[in-house]
């Protein structure tokens, strides 16, 4: 290990696990840690975070890094990067203790509110804040509370990234790019909407101040593990556009596919479309919200493909790497459209408003492949849907970069190849990480960090997949 160079942390809370990832300055990785995130599930697909769960998590990870860099030398870590899902978040008092559990962006409770929200407020709603109106947007959750009697005023939100970092000793602000997904945020004047404050009954004390990614906000506890003890921390932004910056700004004319719980297409936009194409947008759930960049947006469409093929394979009993690995070759074994007869078998669920798995057989000899496949073929079909949708208001993207723990199944991969343009997989397991850690470097003085992650060196990537050619002309991505 260098003893010249800082060390780089990158904090991931993510909705199946959160890692912890430690890099040296050329970006080689040094420690990787994760453990499951704590939800405590109910029914109906309900799921809660409390802030004990939450930071015991954190701190569970960061000791067992302490650990393994201990026996690396135990240099210490200089700067730290916290990024993670959106749509969740904790309201804390003046004190910073959070007043109620977190609700996970896939907890189905608060569509009541949702309907009752003032006329004019739904029907601004997609062109005011970029996003579809329903309950996984955090204003749903917000106006769930204040129903069940909890008084907002005096309280703030901060989404989990921000939160875990003013834990972890740093100040309470609020991440353009997070704060994009909460339905708090109007996206042309980058300020708290006043309609939407006015019927949850707050001002716009609810938001911290707003900051961009990247923002310094404080140094780590002194009574943390020591070697992160002290680092500058900063609040990386929502994961999905964190992974897709790990690299470098990835050229408007491309796709970043991050495959975990939820799939997730992200084409990044030189400027805002506006009211009327969000609006346009938001009616076929795609979001056009702002990136972690200044001054950009990012389109980000999203399907629960991860969440039903989960599913899928615990239906099928497989609950191990080598049991999936098995069914992986047994998928590649028959032909792309299956070997059933047509309408043999049929799935549901992979909607961003839906991840209910629903299979309907009407045929004999549906085994787990067969099932795999036609989840995987149902999937292609909602990206399809998205991809035609986006091509009605940008050029279509002429290539992209599947990332996330699916990728590396072939079955998957061959799927992909039948929507997306030309692809490359990245052979990076902690993209997200690994990029909260890159915008750390950013915290440091340019002498101390000596030039940390040069340039973010490109992750190794397989051979590129043909993929479907673009339906109309678009212009070459960007340099």
């Amino acid at each position: 290990m260098s003893t010249t160079a800082p060390l780089l942390a990158g904090l991931d809370l993510g909705s199946t696990g959160i890692k912890l990832l430690v890099v040296d300055a050329a970006g080689a990785e040094l420690v990787v840690e994760q453990v499951p995130t704590p939800w405590q599930s109910g029914a109906e697909g309900t799921a809660e975070l409390s802030a004990d769960r939450l930071l015991a998590a954190v701190h569970e990870l960061l000791r067992a890094a302490a650990a393994r860099l201990g026996d690396l030398g135990g240099e210490p870590v200089a700067a730290i990067g916290v990024s993670g899902m959106g749509e969740s978040g904790m309201l804390i008092d003046p004190r910073g203790t959070a007043v109620r559990p977190a609700f996970a962006w896939f907890d189905p409770r608060g569509a009541r509110q949702v309907a009752a929200f003032p006329r004019p407020v739904r029907e601004q709603f997609a062109g005011r804040t970029g996003l579809p109106l329903g309950s996984q947007v955090s204003v749903a959750k917000l106006a769930l509370l204040r129903d069940e009697g909890l008084a907002l005023r005096g309280l703030r939100w901060l989404n989990l990234p921000e939160f875990v970092a003013m834990s972890l000793g740093g100040r309470a602000v609020a991440e353009y790019s997070l704060t994009s997904r909460t339905g708090l945020l109007d996206q042309d004047s980058g300020t708290a909407w006043a309609p939407m404050l006015e019927h949850l009954g707050v001002t716009d004390t609810l938001l911290p101040p707003l900051v961009t990614a990247g923002t310094a906000v404080g140094h780590t506890d002194s009574t943390l593990p020591a070697p992160f003890a002290g680092a500058a921390i900063t609040v990386a932004g929502h994961d999905h556009l964190v992974a897709a910056e790990a690299t470098g700004a990835i050229p408007l004319g491309h796709y970043h596919v991050s495959m975990g719980t939820a799939e997730v297409l992200l084409r990044v936009l030189d400027a805002p479309l506006g009211y009327d194409a969000r609006t346009r947008l938001a009616g076929r759930l795609i979001n056009e919200v702002r990136h972690i960049v200044p001054g950009r947006h990012v389109l980000v469409a999203g399907v629960k493909t991860g969440l039903v093929l989960r599913r899928a394979l615990q239906l099928c009993g497989i609950r191990d790497r080598a049991g999936r690995d098995g069914l992986d070759a047994a998928v590649m074994a028959l032909p792309y459209s299956g070997s059933l007869p047509p309408g043999g078998i049929s799935v549901t669920g992979a909607r961003n408003d839906d991840g209910v798995l629903r299979v309907a057989l009407q045929t004999d000899d549906a085994t787990p492949a067969e099932l795999f496949g036609a989840v995987l073929r149902h999937s292609n079909d909602e990206i399809a849907r998205l991809i035609e949708a986006i091509d009605a208001e940008v050029p279509p993207a002429t290539s992209a970069m599947l990332t996330g723990g699916w990728v590396d199944m072939a079955a998957v991969q061959r799927a992909r190849a039948q929507v997306l343009p030309t692809f490359s997989v990245s052979a990076r397991t902690q993209e997200t990480a690994f990029g909260a850690a890159r915008i750390a470097a950013g915290l440091l003085a340019p002498a101390a960090a000596d030039t940390p992650i040069p340039g973010a060196p490109a992750p190794g990537t397989a051979t590129p997949v043909p993929g479907r050619p673009s339906r109309r002309p678009g212009p070459p991505p960007a340099a």
